[in-house]
């Protein structure tokens, strides 16, 4: 018998895969090459940003730092100054005192309608401005006075006093007629009439305001500031007849206090 040659499968096999690798090179010489993936976007840190903020926060530190700085500088000089002032020319403030107060008119009649009353007063007061000063001198607008009662504030009258010089260690005296013709309220007569009715009479305070500007040692002069003086402890009865009455001042005591306006407060 004879032996039956076949033909290699695996022989075949690879002929036939080597042709089909190199028949699928030939056919696509030009094949695409892959496109590399897109990264996703990533914002990149603001340094900038940083380094701006940084340099504001310092700029604001050191102008914070040097306005204290000066501030405090000046404020040193300035206790300095004063000082020194205090100690050459021992400053004072100026004296004030009602040698008189004299009621010539003090009536209180009612009104037709009986919702108020009606007030008419006449005072003659004496004031003696007096500055003990060696090298201050005081030069005072005109003053502003209003006469009224101590316990409701109840006006009794206003008046005047004319602008003067006062220079060191001067003394001087002014007379002024403080008047009022007006209606009151029932609160303010039931009041008034009731301090009318005291023994000792009516406790009374007078106010004058002003503005004064001070010349230290004739040369460095300041600005005008305000002051008022409250005069208290002054009480004085209704004269009966013609003849005035007089008040008693010999308790009666002065007070100076600086008026300092900012915007629309005065303190």
């Amino acid at each position: 018998m004879t032996d039956r040659v076949y033909p290699s499968s695996k022989v075949a096999t690879n002929g036939a895969a080597n042709g089909t690798t190199a028949t699928t090179t030939a056919a696509n010489p030009t094949a695409t090459k892959p496109q590399p993936l897109r990264q996703p976007y990533r914002p990149q840190p603001q340094y900038r940003h940083r380094r701006n903020r940084r340099s504001n926060r310092s700029l604001c530190c050191c102008f914070c730092f040097w306005s204290i700085l000066i501030f405090l500088i000046v404020a040193l000089l300035a206790a300095i100054a004063g000082t020194a002032l205090y100690v050459l020319y021992r400053p004072h403030r100026p004296e004030f005192t009602v040698t008189a107060l004299k009621i010539g008119k003090l009536n209180l009649t009612d009104n037709p309608d009986g919702a108020s009353s009606h007030l008419v007063t006449r005072f003659n007061v004496t004031i003696a401005p007096k500055n003990p000063n060696n090298h201050l001198s005081f030069a005072y607008d005109s003053f502003a006075l209003t006469l009224s009662a101590a316990n409701n504030d109840v006006v009794l009258g206003n008046g005047s006093i004319p602008a003067f010089f006062s220079d060191t260690k001067n003394f001087t005296s002014f007379r002024s007629i403080i008047t009022t013709a007006s209606d009151l309220d029932l609160e303010s007569v039931k009041s008034l009439r009731s301090d009318l009715k005291r023994k000792g009479g009516v406790p009374m305070k007078l106010r004058m305001d002003t503005k004064v500007k001070v010349t230290v040692g004739g040369k460095l002069k300041s600005n005008k500031v305000g002051i008022r003086v409250t005069c208290q402890q002054i009480r004085g009865v209704a004269p009966k007849g013609k003849s005035p009455s007089v008040a008693s001042v010999a308790d009666s005591h002065c007070k100076v206090d600086l008026r300092i306006k900012i915007w629309r407060w005065t303190f």
